[in-house]
């Protein structure tokens, strides 16, 4: 039995997993509090962390019906993410390490969402021996990382964002037309009903040799074409094609650079995780790319997507029957944990 905590941004969670699988995995979210400032505040984030951590541990605990003194270790995600919320959910976790005597596993961040895609089943577990070579997207509003991952779950990143993520270059371009924080799953509904070949943006990178990804550069576009394009964003069949003529160019390009990485490296099977992944045309136009290559596509679970405890939990859970080293009590949270650096074992 394991008690998972993840507190890197704006969600509070707490997990419980039970004999290798997902009991219970609670998740408050923030969103209503920094919409209000147009992004994530982080001594606001930090300050809600402080106030649901308890609440939520509850209700995990009590979702799973299990009791305080029938957990045996406890996971946390250790970074990478905001400084001050990492600390409130590993320094709750190292605090009931050391009260109960047992072992903690810190979980990096991207990890955690790599292997989200193998959580399977109510309640969701992996099946670690079924873990084949593939090749793995995980985006989000914090991350866009491509990633190489063996059968022995060793994983090589091959690439990631050089100035926004791709979530982040959602949420930027819905604010610049007018959308409340977060834009990005408002600007994917809106896209639903539009022209993706309405206007023409740039596919930054996509014809790069290498599997790194830039979205600066299509922000800006967009900046200009609706400065040469007054009211453009103002009557609605308009905005709906302008969204899905941006959402078409970003996730191309997500889905040629994946496709063809896992092309060239000779994998048959692709995967995608975090919070983008929930996006709608990302998961048909992987799902009909990886068909016509014949590949097979793995994507997280919706519940899975976002950031929570249960992934947390699988993956610190696998550490621990698998006897990896726990963390030492005195260690600190790594905001800036690199993938290259997370592995165990």
């Amino acid at each position: 039995m394991l008690l998972a905590f993840e507190s890197s941004c704006d969600e509070t969670s707490v997990a419980v997993i039970q004999d290798g699988c997902v009991r219970s995995n609670v998740v408050a979210s923030q969103i209503r509090l920094h919409a209000e400032y147009g992004g994530v505040v982080p001594e606001l984030a930090v300050r809600e962390h402080l106030k649901n951590l308890l609440p939520v541990a509850r209700e995990a605990l009590r979702l799973a019906a299990v009791g305080v003194d029938e957990i045996r270790a406890v996971g946390a995600t250790r970074g990478p993410g905001l400084p001050a919320a990492l600390s409130v959910g590993y320094a709750a976790a190292q605090g009931f390490a050391v009260a109960r005597g047992i072992p903690l596993f810190g979980i990096h961040h991207h990890a955690a969402h790599l292997f989200s895609p193998w959580i399977e089943g109510e309640p969701g577990r992996v099946d670690w021996g079924r873990l084949v070579p593939h090749v793995s997207l995980v985006v989000s509003g914090g991350h866009t990382l491509l990633v190489a991952v063996s059968a022995e779950g060793r994983h090589r990143v091959l690439g990631g964002t050089l100035d926004d993520a791709a979530g982040e270059c959602f949420d930027k371009l819905a604010k610049l037309l007018g959308m409340q924080y977060p834009g990005g799953p408002v600007l994917d509904r809106l896209a639903e009903e539009g022209n993706p070949t309405a206007h023409t943006f740039p596919r930054p990178l996509l014809h790069e040799a290498n599997d790194d990804f830039s979205f600066s550069g299509l922000k800006t576009s967009v900046r200009y074409h609706l400065e040469r394009n007054p009211g453009l964003a103002e009557e609605a069949g308009a905005l709906r094609d302008l969204c899905a003529s941006i959402r078409a160019a970003v996730v191309e390009t997500l889905v040629v650079k994946t496709v063809r990485a896992a092309r060239r490296l000779g994998m048959r099977m692709v995967t995608a995780s975090g919070g983008v992944t929930c996006n709608r045309a990302l998961r048909r136009q992987l799902s009909v790319a990886c068909g016509k290559a014949g590949m097979e596509l793995r994507l997280a679970d919706p519940q899975y997507c976002t950031d929570n405890a249960g992934m947390v939990g699988i993956l610190a859970d696998h550490h621990w029957r698998r006897g990896d080293a726990a963390d030492d009590p005195d260690w600190e949270v790594l905001p800036g944990w690199s993938m290259e650096e997370c592995e165990r074992g």
